[in-house]
């Protein structure tokens, strides 16, 4: 299962890069469904501690971000 997880993440991150770089409407929307779909799969076949993870990534960017936000200037 963990094989299977680890490459619908790697093909959702690949997606979602191409996403960003493609100038076609079409295949912008198809790739940007693909990456969601993949990222669906990933979190149906991953393991806890993986889920777990991909989960608080975010959460622990946020924090970073708001930390560095109120610090003073100098």
């Amino acid at each position: 299962m963990l094989v299977l997880s680890v490459l619908s993440l790697a093909l959702a991150s690949f997606s979602a890069i191409l996403c960003f770089t493609v100038q076609e409407d079409v295949v912008r929307a198809s790739l940007g469904c693909v990456a969601v779909l993949s990222i669906l799969v990933t979190l149906f076949f991953a393991p806890w501690a993986l889920k777990l993870t991909l989960m608080a990534v975010p959460f622990g960017l946020e924090r970073f971000y708001r930390l560095n936000q109120n610090a003073p200037m100098d």
